[in-house]
């Protein structure tokens, strides 16, 4: 049996109109015409991604329609991380400030990580750790802390 793939990521959003506007901000290409809604508001976003992954948004009550386990979290953020590559150091600082200028809260600031990168966190608007990195540089590589 082959082992599946992993080709998609659900983030289930209190508020779907905020959160298309954090991920809009950060950069992501998101066509109105790409939001599925009802008289009830938005519910599903599907966002084709460069790299041939989907990320896709839905609202709590499209979630509780396919998903009969779903319920709301008992706090606003996972223990998972979503990273966006950016395409430069400088880009890294330039989106984190942006972000943090719309009030979109840091969870790390920009700083250059041991594997070489500059790195940044930023939560969305559920909590969500939204990773800032750029392309690793062998030159700023450094022996990783003490674990």
């Amino acid at each position: 049996m082959k082992s599946p793939v992993l080709d998609q990521l659900n983030l289930v959003v209190r508020d779907m109109d905020t959160t298309l506007a954090f991920y809009r901000l950060l950069g992501l290409d998101i066509p109105e015409e790409s939001v599925f809604g009802t008289e009830s508001g938005a519910h599903h976003v599907e966002v084709a991604m460069p790299s041939g992954f989907d990320l896709s948004f839905d609202s709590e009550v499209l979630a509780s329609h396919y998903d009969s386990g779903w319920k709301p979290a008992a706090r606003s953020a996972g223990r998972c991380m979503m990273t966006f590559r950016t395409v430069s150091r400088d880009d890294v600082d330039a989106r984190h400030a942006e972000l943090l200028a719309a009030g979109h809260p840091s969870a790390q600031e920009p700083y250059d990580a041991f594997w070489g990168s500059r790195h940044a966190i930023v939560e969305d608007p559920d909590g969500n750790h939204v990773g800032l990195m750029s392309p690793s540089d062998a030159a700023r590589r450094s022996a990783p802390p003490p674990l």
